[in-house]
Formats: structure tokens, C-alpha cells, sequence
């Protein structure tokens, strides 16, 4: 495990002048995780979430009612925003919830960030007419960009509105470290990757790892570290595809047989990229049938779905469906992956 007295930028090698183009990221990928931790993000920006908020009911995320609100505009192509609106209900006993709109800013765009926050505050308050809490995530790399609040006055008439920002590019790297929160980890890959922009596939890897580390001393669900490391594992991509078979591989070791990230999620992801039929024929590689019956078989387990069996193991859907389950080879809801 690194120090965390040294950090990890210091392995990043001096002479990277052939990766001058920086590498690209994924901020669509926000979508999924403000969904997946969610209740990690309240807890990061609220340390009395668990007295305020009532974490038992479930988020409602609305996306389909937000894009009524907010129409996508004409000229806006190119422009990258990851919009949230999310009911969140009480725990003081009142019949309220409190819409938290967040807002993750790639880059400045074509227009106001500040404008933009009020006119979705305004619109989202008439809506609803309940009280509402706004945050602006910015994953920019500009330093002078960090709008607060929105401005107007006219013949005597003022109105300030202020949100809530949280600069990615402005956090302490050692602060989210020291962090227990899972958003931390989150906060940290946006970060590293905005510190490391040109390095080559082989730093790249040594970075996604040590992170992984850093997801593993939280010890987090099973299904929650399966969500974060998708995040970690794809928001900047490699440029050889070879190595994210490399990065899966020292993840096992890192984590040992019951991780999550195990043989399920590379298959998939094999069959995903590849296609099914060449599935198939490393299936046929592999050799025996029986083989391919005991994958099936740890697959039903883990409960992943039979369809997507079928497509990483080349069996039926009729084979999958008639062979039988072992109820004791689970997981556990929450696994220590430390160990």
C-alpha cells in the first residue's frame, strides 16, 4: 500500500511529451454514480445526514420531469452537463422532502453557469414549492473558474441567490484520502485525472490501482464496490485495451477470489466489447462442457441474470435454466476486502 506521505503523482515519469493529447474522459459516467452512491454523496457535503434526511426511503431521481422543466436548448450540441433532481424525504417527522438539484459542470459552455442554477431554482420552486438545495459539482480544469451566485438588480429591485459548489480541482488530495466517505474515492478519481492528464498506459494503470486501494479500506457493500469500481475502472480509458485485461488482473490479486470484480464482471465485459460469438468460441477454447456448466453455475449464485449467462458462457437459456444453484456459495452483504 503507498504512503500516503508519498503520493502517487510522484511515480508519474517526467518525460511524457509523446501523450500531449489529453486523454478523455467520461463525465456521462456522473449520471450513474450520483445514482449508485447517492446517500455517500449527503453524508460527504451534510455531516448530520443521518439525522436530517430519512435514508430508509428511497431516492426518487427525476430525470424524465427535469427534462419537462429544462427542454435541451437548440445550439447547445456539444455542451456537457449532467443534470440530477432528487426527492429526498425528511426525517423530522413532517410531510415535506427537499428537492437537491446538482449540477456537474465539464467545462464553462455556452451559457451562465450562475444564470442557469437561479433559472433552475426558480422553475423547480414552482413546480414543487418546497424547499430546495442546489449544488454545483465543477470537474472543469479551469482555476479561476468557480461561479457561487447569481447577481441581478434593476430600478431598486436586488435578488442574490447562492448555491452550493464543490471544485473538484481545488480539494486536497490527502484530505479525500483521509476521507471514509465512498464519495471520496470518487472525488479522488475526478481529481487524479485532472492532475494527470498526459501520462501513458502503464502510470495510468498504477493510478486506477492504488485508487482501488483506496476503495478497499472503506470496505463498502458488495454491490456498491462493484458500482465505484466501474467508475474507477472506465472514467479515463486506456489507449491499449490489452492493459485494462492487466488492471483486472493485479485487481484480483489485489482483492482475492470474492471480489466483486471478479470473473462475472470480466466476461461480461469481454462478451459486452466482443461480441457473443467470439464468447463463444473462447468458450469452445476452453474445452470441456462441464467447465462451462460450473461457470453457469457460480454465475446463477451471484445472481446475475440468465440471459446475460447465456451470452458470456455460450450455454442455452434451456441448459442455464436446468442446472441447479448451491445455496451456500454466496456472498456476504458486506465483505471485507481488505482481507
Amino acid at each position: 500500500m503507498l504512503e500516503q506521505t508519498d503520493p502517487l503523482t510522484s511515480l508519474i515519469k517526467e518525460s511524457t511529451s509523446q501523450y500531449s493529447k489529453p486523454r478523455k474522459r467520461d463525465d456521462e459516467l456522473w449520471k450513474g454514480i450520483l445514482e449508485d452512491v447517492f446517500d455517500d454523496f449527503l453524508r460527504f457535503f451534510f455531516p448530520n445526514a443521518d439525522e436530517l434526511f430519512d435514508m430508509k426511503k428511497k431516492f426518487e431521481f427525476l430525470d424524465k420531469e427535469f427534462n419537462r422543466l429544462f427542454p435541451p436548448e437548440e445550439g447547445a450540441a456539444g455542451v456537457r452537463f449532467v443534470d440530477k433532481l432528487v426527492k429526498v424525504h425528511l426525517k423530522n417527522g413532517e410531510p415535506k422532502f427537499v428537492l437537491i438539484h446538482v449540477e456537474i459542470q465539464g467545462h464553462k459552455g455556452h451559457e451562465d453557469l450562475r444564470a442557469r442554477m437561479f433559472r433552475y431554482f426558480y422553475r423547480a420552486k414552482d413546480k414543487h414549492n418546497v424547499s430546495i438545495s442546489a449544488f454545483a459539482v465543477l470537474i472543469d480544469d479551469d482555476k479561476n473558474f468557480h461561479p457561487k451566485f447569481y447577481n441581478e438588480e434593476f430600478l431598486g429591485t436586488k435578488i442574490k441567490y447562492e448555491f452550493n459548489t464543490y471544485k473538484v480541482l481545488d480539494q486536497d488530495e490527502q484530505t479525500l484520502r483521509s476521507n471514509a466517505n465512498p464519495f471520496a474515492v470518487v472525488a479522488l478519481v475526478v481529481l487524479m485525472a485532472l492532475k494527470n492528464k498526459n501520462v501513458d498506459d502503464e502510470d495510468l494503470k498504477q493510478i486506477k490501482l492504488d485508487l482501488t486501494k483506496e476503495l478497499i479500506k472503506r470496505k463498502v457493500g458488495k454491490s456498491k464496490h462493484i458500482k465505484i469500481m466501474d467508475f474507477l475502472a472506465y472514467y479515463v480509458n486506456f489507449e491499449n485495451r490489452e492493459m485494462m485485461a492487466k488492471f483486472e488482473q493485479e485487481v484480483e490479486l489485489l482483492t482475492g477470489r470474492t471480489t466483486p470484480m471478479g470473473v462475472k464482471e470480466i466476461l461480461m465485459d469481454r462478451a459486452k466489447n466482443e461480441g457473443i460469438e467470439k464468447g463463444r468460441a473462447e468458450g469452445e477454447a476452453i474445452g470441456r462442457h462441464e467447465e462451462a456448466i460450473e461457470i453457469a453455475r457460480n454465475f446463477k449464485n451471484m445472481g446475475v441474470a440468465i440471459a446475460d449467462i447465456a451470452k458470456g458462457t455460450g450455454l442455452t437459456i434451456e441448459e442455464i435454466e436446468a442446472i441447479g444453484t448451491r445455496n451456500g456459495n454466496r456472498f456476504e452483504d458486506e465483505i471485507d476486502l481488505g482481507k
